[in-house]
């Protein structure tokens, strides 16, 4: 077996098990929003949206990038220094402690400031309350991407996908329940991230997972913070591009709008699901292989990844795309149905997002993290422009334009500057037949004008289009060995039978 197929194996085995974590913690997730949504007016689930907004760039800055560079730098370390790991992750700890707690206190103390901004007197208790889960946030993630580094993703999925959604989600239903009061929910917020890193502590103490001492290497942490920097940035304008459309529309028309937007945004933030579960778990084992001058294997990776992680995407943009008023009415109810527009819009973006692959991660893997810095602060600085330019024209249609458009330009560059360096693309032969397939096959059941707002009429549809999707996927031979040898793993790990779907792959391979 080659040592791509082996790779993909990993990847697949590991996927699986974020996957299933991402789905509850979407679900829990949801049924959070959902609560709020329902049981507060649309401008306090605006303020909702635009407090957590606050505190995700918030935690960009706090953790210093080191979320998205420690996976990469701990499995180069084993692979190279195994000696420097204890160091690496003290270092790392150290200095995310003091620097969230700094960021806390400026933003307690900011909170007045930063709510003058969005003209909105409700976001100062809010900040105020919700800032104190900053701390436990952003050392659990640290710790998290640390077993990430070691290959595991047991820490990812227990403690961030489930338990702190369903401390979240639990608390929530028994405030709405108990007809508590708005503030309640940030509280709510902080006791559920504070519970989460306390268990995270206890199960990493029990298992021994992390053995250091407490010590901070000066030089590794010069390092680090040159590597990260770039990453920081990268998050920070990342998190522009997600969520500037929130805050701008929070500047330009209020709350209000933005809880209407919001309606439709976490929808089509669920399309890059399968890509960031199989995020988690790649650049570990990519790192291995670049460590090793395996270019060759790693784009055969890179393309076979893809192509998976399109496949399970496609079905579920079709819903989003085709369906949007049945998807919204499903989660959020009929007071949001007027977003559908803007769910469509976003699902063009988020899915292109998918399409190209893990690029953001490779470049990560091969040290291009100052590429990334660059096309996203451009991407970034193009979706302020066209939401300022937008948004007072189009309101919530032109803010999911603008997030679409940045997200089309940052992934064709850093995809470009992959193939520059490495010759990596996701495109082979058969991963572009099955994107010509599904987009044609689209594009005819678009034509046929179908108004649905119920969901269980959407499904049937869903459900037949997506057996025909597959079926064409299968005639037309794109299928490929490693795509069986995959089947292998995922029926020795289900322990399920899968003879007759193995012959049938067989035959199309």
């Amino acid at each position: 077996m080659s040592e791509a197929s082996q790779a993909l194996q990993k990847i697949a085995r590991g996927t699986g098990i974020v996957f299933a974590g991402t789905v509850i913690s979407m679900f829990f997730g949801f049924l959070s929003r959902a609560v709020i949504a329902r049981y507060f007016s649309t401008g306090e689930y605006g303020v909702f949206n635009l407090a957590l907004t606050v505190l995700n760039i918030a935690l960009v800055i706090a953790t210093l990038g080191f979320q998205n560079a420690l996976p990469r730098e701990v499995a180069f370390y084993r692979e190279r220094e195994p000696s420097k790991v204890g160091d690496l992750i003290s270092t790392a700890l150290v200095i995310v402690a003091v620097n969230s707690i700094f960021w806390t206190a400026i933003l307690f103390a900011g909170a007045e400031s930063i709510s003058r901004l969005f003209s909105d007197e409700r976001l100062v208790g809010a900040l105020r309350i919700a800032v104190f889960a900053l701390p436990f946030w952003a050392l659990a993630g640290v710790i998290i991407s640390v077993s990430r580094g070691f290959g595991r993703v047991r820490e990812q999925v227990y403690f961030q996908n489930i338990v702190y959604p369903v401390l979240f989600m639990v608390f929530v239903v028994v405030g709405a329940f108990l007809r508590f009061p708005f503030a309640f929910v940030f509280g709510a917020h902080v006791a559920a991230w504070g519970l989460a890193f306390l268990a995270l502590m206890v199960s990493i103490w029990k298992d021994d997972l992390l053995k250091f001492g407490v010590s901070l290497n000066s030089k590794l942490g010069k390092e680090l913070i040159k590597f990260s920097i770039p990453l920081m940035l990268t998050g920070i304008a990342g998190f522009v591009m997600t969520w500037t459309d929130t805050l701008m529309l929070g500047y330009y028309l209020g709350s209000d709008v933005v809880g209407l937007y919001n309606g439709a945004a976490p929808i089509a933030k669920l399309l890059p699901v399968f890509l960031n579960s199989a995020g988690l778990i790649f650049p570990p084992l990519a790192t291995v292989l670049y460590a090793h001058g395996k270019i060759d294997e790693l784009n055969r990776v890179y393309q076979i990844l893809t192509k998976w992680i399109f496949l399970a995407t496609f079905p579920l943009f079709a819903l989003i795309f085709l369906f949007p008023e049945a998807t919204i009415n499903l989660f959020f109810g009929p007071k949001y149905l007027s977003a559908a527009p803007v769910l469509q819009i976003l699902a063009l973006g988020f899915m292109f997002h998918t399409l190209l692959g893990l690029n953001g991660w490779s470049l990560i893997v091969i040290k291009e993290s100052n590429f990334i810095m660059y096309s996203t602060l451009l991407s970034a600085g193009i979706n302020v422009a066209l939401n300022a330019l937008l948004i007072p024209r189009y309101g919530i249609e032109g803010a999911a334009i603008a997030t679409t458009a940045s997200y089309f330009v940052t992934n064709v560059l850093n995809s470009l500057r992959l193939y520059q360096k490495t010759r990596i693309h996701p495109f082979g032969w058969s991963y572009l037949k099955s994107l010509v397939i599904g987009f044609v096959l689209l594009g005819l059941v678009m034509g046929l004008h179908l108004r649905v707002s119920s969901i269980w009429y959407a499904v049937p549809i869903l459900v037949v289009f997506t057996g025909m999707y597959l079926i064409l996927v299968l005639l037309s031979r794109s299928i490929d060995m490693e795509d069986v040898e995959l089947l292998l793993v995922i029926e020795k790990r289900v322990g399920v039978d899968l003879k007759v779907v193995k012959r049938i792959l067989e035959r199309f391979v």
